[in-house]
């Protein structure tokens, strides 16, 4: 796809990148920027070529690049454009302009600044804002919005969204892009290292929801105690607020006055039942100091942060071993293609290189992305596969521990789910209650006087109640 004013013989493939690599005069210049686009698998495959044609017309060629595409799509449900742009700007006559200019530094009366050496001082520009940085959200963007109109315009409900979890404000932690190859070897049943960190992301994602959907509702169910901390002490003061321990107790009570009427063999194995569950939770309680309702809230805000901190610890473990992938995968490549091009850099013919070079497009690419990495990482220098993989697998250690971590977490969680089943059986909804102004929610120091003043009511009538005589059942 060519801009107005360049030469039309840039159609040609092959004309076009020899005029581009010919115009460089250094040996490791940029000839081209790339791009690969995941095509949504809904845009049937008649109009994808389009999509991508109006994408790369209205913000690419628009801007005097020229692009050259090509669409594949093996049946495997990943349909995908491969784009190349040219990175140098074009003048009128469709002649080839500087990648930048030089441009001389001014002192403060707009005079050039001498260097000791006898030279002006200077910094280069560059020719066209396309490197700017701010291109890559906007490309980003305008990609989520041409494909969301294509599939729109076939009726579709799919959407692409682009923004990361962070942006789209979900507390999720990232899996890592397998691409094809790892894709193909997973499908296969055979686990690779992306594999295994994205299952266990995955599975810390599971466990991190469900702590936190169980935080979300035992609060919910303490949110009574969070306002005015006066107002609630007065309450507990004139009340005499029974704690967490005591209202189980009941629990046990209640259920065995509702076992009335049963056997002895089902009276035993329901009390037994019961005995166990609330004494686990009770050592639980008595474990991590929980007697009232205020040190329960406090133990909840306490598993809240816990939460958090294994979130922040997870996703900084899982860029860390994202980046040594990257970092092996380039000192593997450079290792592998190195002799592949020398081979390439040695050939003197134009023609005899050129086809060479697109025989082995991809051993070069990956040779020359890892001298690309190498370079812009060069206080890293030399690396050590050794410690790198080393590092790698404690990484790998300290996610799975992380994870059996939050699923004690969730069992802790779902055991105070059932102390507050059973604390809500003590105080059943049916207790008496103040009906507050229209429009308006009672107080909490209402509320907790309710519950209590409810409590208090239950144990007088026990108390009134005649006493019935036991009679001995021998049934086992």
């Amino acid at each position: 796809m060519l801009p107005p004013h360049a030469p039309p013989e840039y159609a040609d493939r092959n004309t076009l990148w020899n005029a581009a690599e010919a115009i460089e005069k250094q040996w490791n210049s940029q000839l081209a920027r790339r791009l690969v686009l995941a095509i949504p698998r809904d845009i049937p495959p008649a109009q994808q070529a389009d999509l991508i044609r109006d994408y790369c017309r209205e913000f690419f060629v628009s801007k005097g690049m020229i692009a050259d595409f090509a669409i594949h799509d093996k049946g495997d449900g990943n349909p995908h454009a491969h784009i190349l742009f040219t990175m140098r700007g074009m003048d009128e006559q469709g002649k080839w302009l500087p990648k930048s200019r030089k441009v001389y530094d001014l002192d403060e009366n707009g005079e050039r600044i001498r260097l000791p050496s006898g030279n002006w001082k200077s910094h280069k520009e560059d020719t066209v804002d396309w490197n700017d940085q701010k291109y890559a959200e906007i490309w980003r963007q305008a990609w989520q919005d041409t494909g969301n109109r294509y599939l729109e315009a076939i009726g579709s409900l799919e959407r692409l969204n682009l923004k990361s979890y962070e942006r789209q404000g979900i507390d999720k932690i990232p899996t890592v892009h397998m691409g094809p190859a790892v894709s193909y070897l997973e499908r296969k049943g055979i686990q690779t290292n992306i594999g295994n960190l994205n299952r266990d992301i995955k599975a810390a994602n599971s466990l991190m929801q469900s702590i936190r959907q169980m935080v979300r509702s035992l609060k919910g169910w303490l949110s009574g105690l969070k306002e005015k901390k006066a107002a609630l002490l007065e309450a507990l003061e004139q009340a005499k607020e029974p704690t967490i321990p005591e209202l189980l107790s009941r629990y046990l009570d209640m259920r065995s006055e509702e076992r009335t009427g049963w056997t002895s063999k089902g009276k035993l194995k329901g009390t037994v039942g019961d005995f166990n569950k609330v004494m686990e939770a009770l050592d639980f309680l008595q474990q991590k100091e929980i007697s009232t309702v205020e040190s329960l809230d406090a133990y909840l805000d306490k598993v809240s942060g816990e939460i958090l901190s294994a979130k922040t610890d997870i996703r900084k473990s899982e860029r860390r071993i994202k980046a040594i992938d990257t970092t092996l995968s380039h000192i593997a490549n450079h290792g592998a293609y190195k002799e592949v091009y020398k081979k390439y850099a040695s050939i003197g013919w134009k023609t005899r290189k050129e086809k060479f070079a697109d025989e082995h497009r991809e051993e070069l690419d990956a040779y020359l992305a890892a001298k690309r990495f190498f370079k812009a990482h060069q206080e890293e220098l030399p690396y050590d596969t050794k410690e790198l993989k080393k590092e790698r697998t404690q990484l790998s250690e300290k996610l799975s521990e992380k994870n059996g971590g939050l699923q004690a977490v969730q069992a802790d969680m779902k055991l105070l789910r059932d102390v507050r089943y059973w604390i809500n059986h003590v105080l059943p909804p049916d207790q008496r209650r103040v009906v507050p102004e229209p429009g308006k929610k009672p107080s909490i120091s209402e509320q907790l006087s309710w519950n209590i003043e409810g409590v208090k009511q239950r144990e007088e009538q026990k108390r009134q109640q005649p006493r019935r005589q036991q009679k001995q059942d021998m049934e086992l």
